[in-house]
This record gives C-alpha cells, sequence and structure tokens, in this order.
C-alpha cells in the first residue's frame, strides 16, 4: 500500500489550515497527498447548499483545495477523493489508509464547522491511525499570527510512564527527526492528598521526584538510542498532567498525545489529557493511538 497523508476540507477556514499544514507534512515524509471530502456533512454556513447540488459544490471544493496547494507546493503529488456516509466513519476508514489524517479544529471556539466537535472526535476515537488537529492562525484559541518566531520549533509529547505508549514516543521522535528540532518530554504527577504537614509534603515530593524523574529517562532512553539526532530535554513538573502539558505546548510547533486503545460497546474514549490538549493547545496537536 503506498504511503500518504490525507486531509478532509469542508470549505471552512480550518480545513483550509489543516490542508495547508498537511502539504508540509507530506511533503517532510516525502509522500502524496490525498484531500477528501464526505457528501453527508451536515449543512452549514460553511456549505451553503444540499440534496443534488452538494456532489457538483464538494467536486469544485476538491479542485480548489487541490490546484491551490499544486501552485503553493509545485513538487507535491496532490490527489482528491469524494466520500460517502456518514462523516466520522467515512473518515475513519480513508485515515486506515493512511500515514496520518489531518483536520481542522476550533478547539473550544465555535461549533459550526463539521471537521471538528462531534465528527473530529469520533473520527480520532474510530481510527488507530494518527490524527493530527490544526487550528486558523489568528482565530480565537490558534496563534496570535503565522509568524515562525511565534514557535519554538519544538516537538512536545505527553508521556505516561505507569502505561506503554511506543506508537506515541515512535511519531514524536520521528516527527522531531523530520523537522530537526528538539523533543520535548513532559509528564505531569501528582502526590496523593494524604500528606498534611507542609514540610513533609515537600519532602515526599523530592523523593518522589527523582523517581519519577528516573522512570521518564529510563522510559525514553531506547528512542534516543533510535534517534540519536534528536535533542531531548525531559520535564517531570509536579501538578495536573493535562494543565502542565498545556502549559509546556504554548509555544510548541507540533504537540503530540496518546489515546489507550479501549474497545467497549459503549465508543470510545480519548483520555482527559488528550480531550484538555485538544480544546486548549494552539499548536497542531496529533492524537496517537497505542494499547
Amino acid at each position: 500500500m503506498p504511503h500518504h497523508v490525507t486531509v478532509g476540507v469542508d470549505g471552512s477556514l480550518e480545513s483550509a489550515a489543516a490542508a495547508e499544514w498537511a502539504a508540509q507534512e507530506a511533503m517532510l515524509r516525502e509522500v502524496p497527498l490525498r484531500i477528501v471530502y464526505a457528501d453527508e456533512w451536515p449543512v452549514s454556513a460553511a456549505i451553503p447548499v444540499a440534496g443534488p447540488d452538494v456532489p457538483r459544490w464538494s467536486d469544485e471544493l476538491l479542485a480548489a483545495a487541490a490546484e491551490e496547494l499544486r501552485q503553493s507546493c509545485p513538487s507535491l503529488d496532490v490527489s482528491t477523493r469524494r466520500l460517502s456516509g456518514r462523516p466520522a466513519a467515512a473518515l475513519s476508514i480513508e485515515a486506515a489508509e493512511a500515514d496520518l489524517m489531518v483536520l481542522g479544529s476550533r478547539g473550544l471556539g465555535g461549533v459550526t464547522g463539521y471537521l471538528l466537535g462531534s465528527v473530529g472526535m469520533a473520527t480520532i476515537g474510530a481510527t488507530e491511525r494518527p490524527v493530527v488537529l490544526v487550528r486558523v492562525p489568528g482565530q480565537p484559541g490558534g496563534r496570535t499570527t503565522a509568524a515562525p518566531g511565534d514557535s519554538s520549533g519544538d516537538v512536545v509529547v505527553g508521556v505516561d510512564i505507569h502505561h506503554s505508549c511506543e506508537p506515541l514516543l515512535d511519531f514524536a521522535f520521528d516527527e522531531a527527526a523530520r523537522r530537526g528540532s528538539r523533543l520535548r518530554a513532559v509528564y505531569g504527577w501528582s502526590l496523593p492528598p494524604v500528606v498534611r504537614d507542609a514540610s513533609a509534603l515537600a519532602a515526599a515530593e523530592r523523593e518522589v521526584s527523582q523517581d519519577v524523574a528516573r522512570c521518564l529517562t529510563g522510559i525514553l532512553a531506547p528512542w534516543r538510542q533510535k534517534f540519536p539526532s534528536v535533542e531531548v530535554v525531559e520535564r517531570s513538573p509536579t501538578g495536573a498532567p493535562a494543565q502542565q502539558l498545556v502549559r509546556a505546548a504554548a509555544d510548541a510547533e507540533l504537540v503530540a498525545v496518546g489515546r489507550r486503545i479501549r474497545r467497549s460497546p459503549l465508543g470510545a474514549h480519548i483520555g482527559a489529557v488528550a480531550h484538555a490538549v485538544i480544546h486548549h493547545c494552539a499548536a497542531p496537536v496529533a492524537v496517537v493511538a497505542h494499547d
């Protein structure tokens, strides 16, 4: 099966930002880019038509998006595909064939774009392939500008030292290596609220923090050997994991967070940390499924 990057478009500013990011990612990976659109999107301000006009509208949208990227990235192999079926299901099937799926996101902003909210979250939960969510520079929740100086250039990855997360670490190290970026590995933790005395609490935190740091170093050691060119910074601050990861990712170029695969009749869950990072990080967020 040929490798490629897939991006979903819907005519919104978010999907345009996602398409631009996906094109750059495809060139980094030296693979083709596939632009897709699902016919059964709900009608909204971004789609001013319904019924039999949708296929024609979507074909025009796909053609315009492809032409714009061919103009900006003339060396990139760009193809398009119109999908049928419910958006999340169609996108997850398409994602299974790709190296990664890229979607637009508004985080905690409006909910009129349909590559965010329930569709985006459902797509993440329905596929085991990495999904990257991209914000619009200058929009609420996104970066104030698209200038290179707004980003440190770092890739940030959230690590859980209590669970195996090899696919997440492989993705994060690989992305850092492709970009020539520094990788910041972050694990936030807190002591159980059982120590009441302030001095005893401080002493306990000092002791545990050393064990946490050693554990984080041990988890990352095989990946440092596999990717010797990647400069790694390890951070294990005290505090809620989601809060610490969002704080560390404030100036990141890309944030990678894990999602444990849970096969349940009640549906997939992405986890509290991944949920918080998706909604509060301005940088593109990659959600990587792992056992």
